[in-house]
């Protein structure tokens, strides 16, 4: 019977990732994430968090370390795998994630991560604008005349189809 091990995450960092340097020289991060779930219990929406630890390896380990901190909100793509170790006769064993693809969500203005790419539809930031994470929205105008808001018409009629 097949196998299949993936697991995809979605939630913000518990703490600054914490790199170190295994002796051939790659980089290693651990990183723990809180995962935000909402269930019902009787007539009530209850908020419950899971969190996992993460280990990242190579350039994804260095970009968490120099991008990410507490609280940044990521995606996570990776697969399980359990530790099993002894100490002091006891043993023991935790269940982690080991990060194959990391994705910064949120701004890069704002506290947690890129993952944006600043203006959108090649938009630029208007000169009288709110700065970078004062609490007021941004305000952009349309650099590209032909620029169209989503929902808006096509800005011309050269439609392929």
């Amino acid at each position: 019977m097949a196998s299949f091990n993936r697991v995809i995450l979605v939630g913000n960092l518990t703490r600054d990732p914490e790199i170190r340097y295994i002796p051939s020289g790659t980089a290693v991060s651990d990183i723990g994430l809180a995962v935000n779930d909402r269930i019902k219990k009787g007539d009530q929406w209850v908020d419950e968090t899971t969190f996992v630890d993460i280990t990242l390896w190579g350039r994804t380990a260095e970009i968490a370390n120099e991008y990410l901190s507490k609280g940044s909100p990521v995606l996570i793509e990776g697969r399980l795998k359990l530790d099993r170790w002894e100490k002091e006769g006891q043993k023991h064993s935790k269940l982690k994630v080991v990060g194959d693809r990391l994705q910064m969500l949120g701004s890069r203005d704002g506290a947690g991560g890129g993952g944006g790419g600043g203006a959108r539809g090649g938009g630029r930031r208007a000169s009288g604008s709110p700065s970078a994470g004062g609490g007021e929205p941004q305000q952009y105008e349309d650099s590209d005349p032909d620029y169209t808001h989503a929902g808006g018409p096509p800005a011309n009629d050269d439609i392929p189809f």
